[in-house]
């Protein structure tokens, strides 16, 4: 145990938090080694006095959501992860208004709207993130996206408390958002504005959505979705597997034999199994199609 680990147990004492926790336990990945801190504030005042402790103590720090869009490296994470818990986890409507916690899963805040007849959230119903990553990411699926939706976002900054951002200061475009520049924000909030509509066509749409989901994806097998941006004039799945790479194996991570735009973990895969296939895919893309293929997932920790 590490000096300010030794420090946490004092400061940080009446939050939820952990040493030592493995990130396998916390992506969707099932990959990962372990962490330093894994800190579960409750409240902005709880997450305040996370990203007080961190600055203190000059550590760097990281969000933590449904961790559906990280690989993390076999050695871990030096440092601290957030893991918004308590109050970031709740949402509420008033009228087509609806107003979430960061923490909040999407695709479930996405159905139970659906049920009450709002409509503008459909697309997210299989989107494996939360309200905050949705955002950092302007994620987006089936023609619809966070920018189509999002109209305010509150965020923390260290030392500074909580801020209020109008839709035109989200910096929102294609799987960006000004969050991925701007690293000592945390998202924490999020106002969404809605369309009325029959309950019966939203609920059937999502219904809709969730078949051709399951129908096209690996979701019965550990992955961290999509691994590839889509570059401009192709699809990603069809072009890794037009190059006959679906089911190419390293270790335990294979490009996935439903969507080749997936990879996924087997059994036992590592981070070197699933980075070393990354990189021949994207070396026998480069080769044979001259397209430069860029993850969209994250990869953090060490070697």
């Amino acid at each position: 145990m590490t000096d300010w680990q030794e420090k946490a147990l004092r400061d940080l004492e009446g939050l939820s938090f952990s040493l030592n926790k493995p990130m396998a336990e916390l992506t969707t990945f099932k990959i990962g080694g372990p962490i330093d801190l894994l800190a579960e504030p409750a409240t902005v005042s709880e997450l305040e006095r996370v990203l007080d402790f961190c600055a203190a103590h000059k550590l760097p720090w990281m969000i933590i959501g449904a961790g559906s869009n990280l690989l993390v490296r076999d050695k871990g994470i030096r440092g601290a992860g957030i893991k918004l818990a308590g109050e970031f986890t709740e949402w509420a409507v008033n009228g087509t208004t609806v107003e979430a916690g960061a923490g909040v899963l999407l695709a479930d805040l996405a159905k139970a709207v659906s049920e009450r007849g709002l409509s503008g959230l459909e697309f997210a119903c299989g989107i494996p993130g939360t309200v905050g990553g949705g955002v950092y990411m302007n994620a987006g699926a089936y023609g619809g996206e966070i920018a189509d939706v999002v109209v305010k976002v509150q965020a923390v900054k260290e030392a500074r408390g909580a801020v209020w951002f109008a839709k035109d200061e989200l910096g929102l475009g294609y799987r960006l958002s000004r969050f991925q520049t701007e690293s000592d924000l945390v998202i924490t909030k999020v106002g969404f504005n809605l369309r009325p509509e029959s309950a019966e066509l939203t609920r059937a749409r999502v219904d809709e959505f969730t078949r051709a989901r399951a129908g096209k994806q690996p979701l019965e097998m550990p992955s961290a979705g999509s691994v590839f941006r889509r570059p401009e004039g192709y699809y990603v799945g069809p072009l890794i597997e037009a190059a006959g790479l679906k089911g190419f194996t390293i270790g335990g991570a294979q490009v996935s034999t439903k969507h080749a735009g997936f990879i996924v973990n087997t059994g036992g895969a590592t981070a070197r199994d699933v980075l070393s296939l990354i990189a021949h895919i994207q070396k026998v893309i480069k080769e044979r199609n001259g397209v430069d293929l860029i993850p969209e997932i994250k990869v953090l920790g060490e070697e």
